[in-house]
């Protein structure tokens, strides 16, 4: 497996990561250690979560994602083997000041984090989304805090607009302090606009490392899904519905299921082998219900698309034309 180097750190991680989002919510406990384990053996040095996780779900509560992984942490003893990523910014109680990135929910909520992760260190704090309410002098401040006691390695942002980040970086740059690493944004290959219009340009100029989430559209781009075919009783169904279910990405749909049985691969290999084409991108962030699903996406690794197939799926995906259309 070929490494990658994040952001402008000296650490590398896996072209894949781990994500966790599903641990507490869609899977408990027991299935939660099985689907690391795995991760683990197949080479995934990179976990991705977040304090928040998983308070939607019933019977749930924030930080029980964490507190899962910690535990997995503590009874396996592989902390030092792997890249550790989490994030702030929600409501982790009924207090007003339980939440946003002010400097004192900063410290409050690495501390909650840490000991819910049983760990000493976080390698990649991030923000889960922009705060209105802090100016982001005072949230890079408590940030870098952190950063000089050895209790964060490294700071991302999720979830933020390519001018906050610019400003982000000319206020670390005048105070002295640490920068934001990393970007995790939405991405696929039918939510390109995003990242590939508006925050390009800074990804590449900062050297950002973008570890990207939902390149599988919150499900969209697997074969459960079909045109004519019934929605699948998954809790993410409605909300791909709302957001995907156009003319323009059924047909890029039907593409990666045409190109995918062509090459004898899954849609999921296929949709993340074409994510991992794009240069600028770093490590997908992939979940896993099962050990299973796991091994099936691991195994878009292993897909190769030539020139050909690439071009094809550039093409039928691309949102330039639609853009120009509406300027």
């Amino acid at each position: 497996m070929e490494h990658r180097r994040l952001g402008t750190t000296g650490i590398k991680i896996s072209p894949i990561i781990l994500g966790t989002m599903q641990m507490g919510w869609r899977i408990e406990e027991e299935e939660s250690f099985k689907v690391m384990d795995k991760a683990i053996e197949l080479g995934i040095n990179c976990f991705d979560t977040a304090d928040v996780y998983s308070y939607w779900a019933d019977n749930s509560y924030q930080g029980k994602t964490e507190t899962i992984i910690g535990k997995w942490l503590s009874d396996r003893g592989t902390r030092d083997d792997l890249i550790l990523a989490t994030k702030l910014r929600g409501a982790m109680s009924e207090d007003v000041n339980d939440r946003g990135l002010s400097r004192r929910h900063v410290h409050q909520a690495s501390a909650n984090s840490l000991k819910r992760l049983q760990t000493d260190w976080i390698d990649l704090y991030q923000i889960h989304s922009f705060d209105n309410d802090t100016p982001i002098s005072e949230t890079l401040h408590a940030l870098n805090l952190l950063v000089d006691k050895g209790l964060v390695n490294y700071i991302g942002a999720s979830n933020i607009h390519p001018w906050m980040l610019v400003e982000s970086f000319w206020e670390s740059e005048k105070n002295g302090y640490v920068k934001f690493e990393t970007v995790q944004p939405p991405y696929s290959i039918v939510r390109r606009m995003l990242v590939e219009h508006q925050m390009f340009h800074v990804i590449k100029k900062y050297g950002l490392g973008v570890i990207p989430y939902s390149p599988l559209a919150g499900g969209f781009l697997t074969d459960r899904y079909s045109r004519d075919g019934p929605k699948p009783d998954t809790p993410r169904s409605e909300g791909a519905e709302k957001r995907y279910f156009t003319d323009k990405r059924w047909k890029i749909h039907e593409t990666v299921k045409e190109i995918a049985v062509a090459k004898e691969v899954t849609m999921t290999q296929l949709a993340i082998a074409w994510i991992l084409t794009k240069d600028f991108i770093t490590a997908p962030i992939i979940g896993a219900n099962s050990v299973e699903q796991l091994e099936e996406n691991f195994g878009a690794l292993e897909v190769k698309l030539d020139d050909d197939e690439t071009k094809r799926l550039d093409e039928v995906s691309d949102w330039v034309a639609d853009y120009e259309s509406i300027r």
